[in-house]
């Protein structure tokens, strides 16, 4: 590596590495790093065939919106995930000449056009209970799904891999839930599959220039928090720094996605995801290139956007932006803190988003390191110091003790507390003073009995209390141990697997997310949101099984306590 070696690497194995992949070695067991292989990249195979990036919404045009708009699905997201049985133009010509005749009805003229989505359904109650080891170990066939044939006209983007899916309704990969997901592959010996997910999330970026919220031509138009660079550090620890190499094109790409427009972007001024504040500051944002209704949400998107008083297209905007962040729907993201309409994601620089990217500056500066071009790593050293310094300036609340998103619009701090705060944490890029504040600050507010809660807010929306989700237990345990807080670390996991292995001794199932207010074993709780609590859940069967394995004696105790969890049948 060029030049000094940057406080955000650490001595390991005989070599430097990222601080996040250090992480991924002590969830390992401490497994060596491999020694560094050469190998064909496996995701250069041939892709899959061309499909149409048309989302379905303007395929079918107005009848899109009238079978939204008149529920001819309880779910939205059924008619966008339906497939035609014939060319949308000839689907579309017979609609428009059908529709205005006597005794048309529009079910019946999409039954016969379309075949619904293929959903692999999982009840609350099974009929035979497991212990939730091997419910977990058992889920990872009944989410994954194998590569995919091409259907013509199908929103679905085809991925030449096998690869897991959440659960319930999401039927498709998704970006960000895939890296947590992956944990729990690795820990559970199943390197091959983690091995394809990453390959396909390559291979989204070789065909659309980034990878999209999921692979359905309806997320085409955004990403979700970058975790790609996460993924790289996890096949490390098992095929060694050529995953580094493997990979940089398109990590290299990535970045290029969400840095679009640096070069002619002038101070005070915004594009796309990026935004260069008035001195100079490069930083990122949300963002969606489009400004029409979600097709997975088309009907809620419409009213939200009547209730809201503004432009519609300045709503739609703002709700994909929304889909973005993963965090879908938060307090953060609220205007007034409670009330979608005045949802303002595209006005804030998010202190999780930028952390991100510092992660994925100093992964870039590595790998290039490993290539062998100083110039390019120092560069990117250079940018992750520089973005490190302006997330401390900027979004640092020295009063509270917390970080927390910026209004570039108003050229403050948002002042809110949640859970993102952790995320620094998770990459290493606070101070020790700024862990130890936040360390109290989380003890103060957001600990409760099942776990962290997301927020302090309690507004109906599933992002918010008394919601609690896997990945921030991750991030937040994970962040708190690099800064020393093992206790508090340890109690943050103690009480989310005893929440979990509560709720699943009553139920039976895991799920997408938990009320974490209580410690009762209501298998029903963390509601809120736009669709029903959904049963599965990729993300958090990952992260379970990975904190499992880091607090053995936690989870036994558990396990006593709530011995159905633990009993074979």
């Amino acid at each position: 590596m060029a030049g000094q070696v940057a406080h955000r690497f650490r001595l390991f194995a005989g070599g430097y590495l990222p601080y996040a992949a250090i992480l991924c070695v002590s969830l390992l067991c401490g497994t060596a790093i491999a020694e560094t292989v050469s190998r064909v990249p496996a995701h250069t195979a041939t892709a899959p065939a061309p499909v149409v990036l048309q989302p379905p919404s303007i395929l079918f045009g107005e009848l899109y919106r009238e079978v939204e708009m008149q529920r001819v699905f309880p779910d939205q997201k059924t008619f966008a995930d339906a497939i035609p049985r014939r060319a949308p133009d000839a689907i579309m010509a017979d609609y428009r000449a059908e529709s205005t005749k006597p005794g048309f009805t529009l079910t019946s003229f999409v039954a016969a056009n379309f075949s619904l989505p293929r959903l692999r359904q999982i009840g609350f109650r099974p009929q035979v209970m497991q212990p939730i080891t091997d419910y977990i170990s058992e889920m990872w066939a009944v989410l994954t799904r194998t590569p995919d044939a091409t259907e013509p006209f199908s929103s679905l983007l085809p991925l030449r891999y096998p690869y897991v899916v959440p659960g319930g309704r999401f039927t498709e990969i998704y970006y960000w839930d895939s890296y947590f997901t992956m944990l729990g592959l690795e820990q559970d010996g199943r390197h091959d599959i983690a091995t394809d997910m990453i390959r396909n999330m390559a291979s989204l970026i070789d065909r659309y220039g980034h990878i999209p919220n999921g692979n359905r031509t309806y997320y085409l138009s955004r990403s979700e928090p970058p975790f790609f660079a996460c993924m790289i550090d996890l096949m490390a620890v098992h095929d060694g720094n050529q995953a580094y190499l493997t990979y940089l094109p398109e990590l290299q790409r990535e970045y290029d996605y969400w840095m679009e427009g640096e070069a002619t972007l002038r101070p005070g001024e915004a594009h796309r995801h990026l935004v260069r504040l008035a001195d100079g500051t490069l930083l990122n944002r949300y963002w969606d290139d489009r400004d029409v209704p979600r097709d997975e949400s088309y009907r809620e998107d419409v009213e939200t956007a009547k209730a809201s008083g503004r432009p519609p297209a300045e709503i739609y905007r703002e709700l994909r932006a929304g889909g973005e962040t993963g965090w879908d729907f938060s307090s953060r993201w609220l205007g007034d803190g409670k009330t979608l309409a005045t949802i303002r994601v595209t006005h804030l620089l998010p202190i999780d988003l930028n952390s991100l990217i510092a992660h994925m500056e100093q992964t870039l500066s590595y790998a290039y390191a490993l290539k062998g071009d100083a110039a390019a790593s120092a560069r990117y050293e250079t940018r992750a110091d520089t973005r490190i310094a302006a997330i401390r300036r900027l979004m640092w609340d020295e009063q509270s003790g917390t970080f927390t998103d910026y209004d570039w619009t108003q050229a403050k701090r948002t002042g809110q507390v949640t859970a993102a705060m952790t995320v620094p944490l998770f990459f290493h890029l606070a101070t020790a003073a700024q862990g130890r504040r936040i360390a109290d600050l989380i003890r103060a507010q957001l600990l409760k009995p099942g776990g962290l809660t997301t927020s302090l807010e309690r507004n109906g929306q599933q992002w918010d209390s008394p919601n609690g989700w896997a990945p921030m237990q991750w991030m937040t345990v994970m962040g708190l141990r690099g800064y020393g807080e093992n206790e508090l670390a340890g109690m943050i996991a103690q009480r989310w697997i005893e929440r979990e292995v509560a709720a699943y001794a009553q139920s039976g199932v895991l799920l997408e997310k938990y009320n974490v207010r209580t410690v009762e074993a209501d298998a029903t709780a963390g509601g809120g949101g736009e669709y029903p609590l959904q049963v599965g859940f990729g993300w958090t069967n990952g992260v379970l099984v990975s904190l499992m394995h880091l607090y053995p004696r936690n989870t036994q105790a558990s396990l006593d306590a709530h011995p159905k969890a633990a009993v074979r049948p």
